[in-house]
């Protein structure tokens, strides 16, 4: 039998993030017909057989159901998760696949996306968390394939989002490819919201070296990032390393998880948007100033990896005055 994707049952942990645990409530759980939005309605359960269930600044939770009302939700919302080294028990395990199984799309918004994974349900599937533990998350999973550039990802019925606000993107994006358009909008404009943010998550990304790299490619990477001013090339970084081109893209590769190019036109476009955000210098400087030939070369680069044009990025993220013409 279908179920009804009007009814949304948010899981939440002991320990939890309250921000996270109340932004898909705070999407289904509000009655606003009124302003032409749909009609949703949402449960609050807690695993462990209790009803009720902590939250950071020591605030509780009372009054949530068992995990058996998954048995009649149409979407079932993981908002958070206290730590991910921590296995979720095998009572919520049991009921997160049994939902699926039997017809839910489930959502793991910021570090819920943890429970889904070790219930073994985003192996092979395109899948998201929060930057921050981007690695952690590789390292733990690593049949998942992670998704760096996106707000949220969807892969039917089961979608994962980033950090924090993500989540209430891929919230309105459930409610728009499941009611329409029309009904997500009317959320979002109660919430004072977009309906629908550009962009990625990789907006919020700080150059670095790559966690866990082999000592060597690290110490390129280092020397790299200190020199992004300059128009390094890939074959300068093999000097630098001491061996052939082949030997140090191969050797880069499996260190970093992707070819230098690709890591250094990356580290060019994190600092780029820094300087977005922080300098009065027009796009045309700044591409010349993080090793672009111009800023019509930056533009693709800048776009792919964050979603955005550096003017709109500056738009949305600038924090003194602009004197440049995008």
């Amino acid at each position: 039998m279908p179920r009804d994707p009007r009814l949304a049952v948010v899981v939440i942990p002991d320990g939890a993030l309250l921000f996270e645990a109340s932004v898909p409530i705070s999407v289904f759980g509000v009655d606003r017909r009124s302003t032409g939005g749909p009609e949703l309605r949402v449960t609050v359960a807690t695993p462990g057989g209790t009803d009720r269930a902590s939250t950071t600044a020591g605030l509780s939770l009372s009054g949530l159901r068992g995990l058996e009302v998954l048995d009649e939700a149409g979407v079932v919302i993981l908002p958070s998760w206290p730590q991910p080294a921590m296995e979720p028990p095998d009572d919520l395990l049991g009921a997160v696949r049994s939902a699926y199984e039997a017809g839910a799309t489930l959502m793991g918004l910021c570090l819920g996306a943890y429970v889904l994974a070790y219930a073994g349900l985003l192996d092979g599937r395109r899948a998201l968390t929060h930057w921050h533990w981007m690695s952690d998350f590789q390292q733990r999973f690593p049949e998942v394939r992670l998704h760096q550039s996106s707000l949220y990802v969807d892969e039917g019925r089961i979608i994962t989002s980033a950090g924090t606000a993500a989540g209430l993107d891929a919230c309105l994006h459930y409610v728009r490819r499941e009611l329409g358009a029309n009904a997500a909008s009317a959320i979002a404009r109660r919430m004072v919201v977009a309906p629908h943010r550009p962009g990625s998550q990789n907006q919020f990304i700080e150059p670095e070296v790559s966690a866990g790299t082999e000592p060597s490619i690290a110490a390129v990477q280092a020397r790299a990032l200190e020199s992004l001013n300059t128009a390094v090339e890939i074959d300068q970084l093999a000097g630098w390393y001491g061996t052939s081109r082949r030997t140090f893209d191969r050797d880069f590769r499996a260190a970093a998880g992707q070819s230098p190019l690709q890591w250094l036109i990356h580290q060019r476009v994190l600092l780029a948007q820094r300087l977005l955000e922080t300098s009065d210098l027009s796009v045309e400087a700044i591409a010349h100033s993080v090793g672009f030939t111009s800023a019509m070369a930056m533009r693709p680069s800048f776009r792919r990896h964050l979603g955005v044009t550096p003017s709109q990025y500056r738009e949305s993220f600038h924090s003194g005055p602009q004197n440049e013409t995008p």
